[in-house]
């Protein structure tokens, strides 16, 4: 996992790396229904889901990425918060952020996939991503 690094995404319609999917963990039964609202108000419906339970925290994302679209909808999950987003435009990627951002949604970890993280298990990038996470945090301190 030492190959991961942060790098800079513009605002291009240059798609994101894999196949067009969000995936999306932490999210209960009760907010999924918001979310999903959520990308109907910035234009973003049309873009495939898995909501991921920790009952997958052990599947490698490459194969997560690959399960229909809405799979897991209606099952609560105990994983912490996360969007990993495949597949979509650089642009919509920064219309996503923002638009969680501005409905004050609960506090997300945020991940492109890559071809080093698909490699991952969903647990793995979590736990990497929450380190990276209270690092940037405790810079900010």
């Amino acid at each position: 996992m030492t190959d991961a690094k942060f790098e800079k995404v513009s605002r291009t319609d240059q798609p994101l790396y894999g196949p067009r999917k969000l995936l999306l963990c932490g999210f209960s039964q009760s907010v999924q229904p918001n979310f999903n609202e959520l990308l109907e108000l910035i234009g973003l419906s049309e873009i495939p889901k898995v909501w991921v339970t920790e009952n997958q925290a052990d599947i490698q994302i490459g194969e997560l990425v690959t399960l229909r679209d809405n799979a897991g909808f209606g099952v609560s999950s105990e994983l912490p918060r996360a969007i990993i987003m495949a597949g979509i435009t650089q642009s919509e990627m920064h219309r996503l952020m923002s638009g969680c951002r501005k409905s004050k949604m609960k506090q997300t970890l945020w991940a492109t996939l890559t071809p080093t993280s698909e490699t991952w298990t969903i647990q793995s990038l979590l736990t990497e991503l929450a380190a990276e996470h209270e690092m940037m945090q405790q810079r900010k301190r």
